[in-house]
């Protein structure tokens, strides 16, 4: 006998049997669920989708209880010690990882597609110098749509590949052209000799050598968490992709969107949070006051707990390890020892334990971006240049799932019926 669920519905006493697929039952089987004629059915109400799935995937596992992260079946510490961002990149956009031959081609495709147009370097200058960098880089996004509306044509597949090579390999170009910008320095060209990583730290902090050449250590530590941001199945902004691609936009629309998302403080600025919550924290001897108004209300204790992971973030793990890579080449940070007594306290308080708040990856994130002198406003631009490999990923795969339509969720009314309209003077 197929699994099922049996639901008798009391206000009718009627029964009927739901099948489950895969762990999942589907909510369509609760419109046939009625108490009278005039009854459409019945609906389920999850706000924030706290258990609904809408989609099936075959990108990303995430088992939050045991802190596990899978890109395609790889364990995400594997990839972190052993891939590259581009190979990682390449896994989540074609399903396996890719031969000698293949990584050449794919490395090359992605690296002939770094420049932007150069009229796009116009369309930043317009930008006020303080600008936000998240702002800029969501703006262009949105406008490489109108420099190749080929891209429209989403069901032919060579313009889908080609749209995907150009969106990963200019996010770098125009975040670092974001950066400098903010700063007043002027743009600096791809070095297609570089790294992934190696390129965008170039296009960052270049200034007059004829050639950058990035600390190896901080090369390094940047691909890491370029792999360890690549996907993160359904968030915000993911379910922002899926959703807006879902009206069959071009994918540099449905890319902005998904910046949109990630722009807010409790997605792509939650790193940020984490250093600013450091900074006020100050020091070591301030952490015992600081605990005890977390536990009164008073403060909030951010890079701690996650929507998903009952367990210690598995990509926190990483970081904390690069951290310290990252902090033995470069001026090392006095927040650092702020955050290592703060995480002590948090694993030891049974407070914290009962609760299951462990590290998650923005609590170590913000402190090497800050060590490579990375600016806090850029953090969730960073997060944003490797999300795409992820977002495309998933675009693509709810483009080509026949059972996705157009997103469009139902809602509980809860508002007035239907009532006469009065003219004002007879208005209460």
């Amino acid at each position: 006998m197929p699994d099922s669920l049996t639901v008798t519905d009391n206000r009718t006493g009627r029964t009927y049997d739901v099948p489950i697929e895969n762990g999942a039952i589907r909510a369509s089987a609760f419109e046939q669920m009625s108490a009278a004629d005039s009854d459409h059915g019945l609906m389920v109400y999850d706000p924030a989708f706290m258990n609904t799935a809408s989609c099936t995937s075959r990108v990303t596992y995430i088992d939050g209880d045991r802190g596990i992260l899978l890109y395609r079946g790889y364990p995400i510490e594997q990839l972190a010690e052993h891939s590259t961002f581009l190979e990682t990149a390449y896994l989540l956009v074609h399903g396996e990882l890719p031969s000698a031959s293949q990584a050449a081609e794919w490395q090359h495709e992605v690296t002939i597609h770094t420049l932007v147009h150069e009229n796009v370097k116009t369309f930043i200058d317009g930008f006020h110098h303080d600008a936000h960098p998240m702002g800029i880089l969501l703006s262009t996004v949105g406008a490489l749509s109108t420099f190749y509306p080929d891209a429209t044509r989403i069901y032919d597949a060579d313009q889908r590949r080609i749209s995907i090579y150009r969106l990963i390999a200019k996010m770098p170009t125009l975040a670092a052209f974001a950066y400098r910008h903010s700063r007043g320095y002027p743009y600096i060209y791809p070095d297609n000799d570089l790294s992934f990583a190696g390129n965008f730290l170039s296009m960052l902090f270049k200034m007059v050598e004829l050639q950058y050449r990035p600390a190896p250590e901080v090369e390094k530590a940047l691909d890491v968490l370029f792999i360890l941001h690549a996907d993160h199945e359904q968030n915000c902004s993911t379910n922002a992709m899926r959703c807006v691609g879902s009206s069959h936009p071009d994918p540099y629309s449905a890319t902005a969107a998904a910046i949109a998302a990630l722009y807010g403080p409790l997605h792509g600025g939650a790193n940020e949070a984490v250093v600013r919550m450091m900074e006020r924290i100050g020091s070591t001897d301030r952490i015992p006051d600081f605990i005890a108004g977390v536990k009164a209300g008073k403060e909030r204790l951010m890079g701690f707990g996650h929507r998903v992971y009952k367990n210690y973030d598995p990509r926190a793990k990483v970081l904390k390890q690069m951290a310290e890579q990252v902090l033995s080449v470069t001026a090392t940070s006095p927040l650092i020892e702020v955050a290592r007594e703060l995480e002590r306290i948090a694993l030891e308080d049974e407070y914290f334990v009962k609760r299951k708040l462990y590290p998650n990856v923005d609590f170590y994130s913000g402190f090497i971006y800050r060590a490579i002198g990375i600016p806090v406003e850029m953090f969730p631009v960073l997060f944003a240049i490797p999300r795409t490999a992820g977002w495309l990923s998933q675009w693509e795969e709810s483009l080509l799932d026949k059972e996705q339509k157009i997103s469009r969720p139902r809602q509980v009314y809860l508002g007035e019926r239907a009532r006469d309209y009065a003219p004002m003077d007879r208005r209460g």
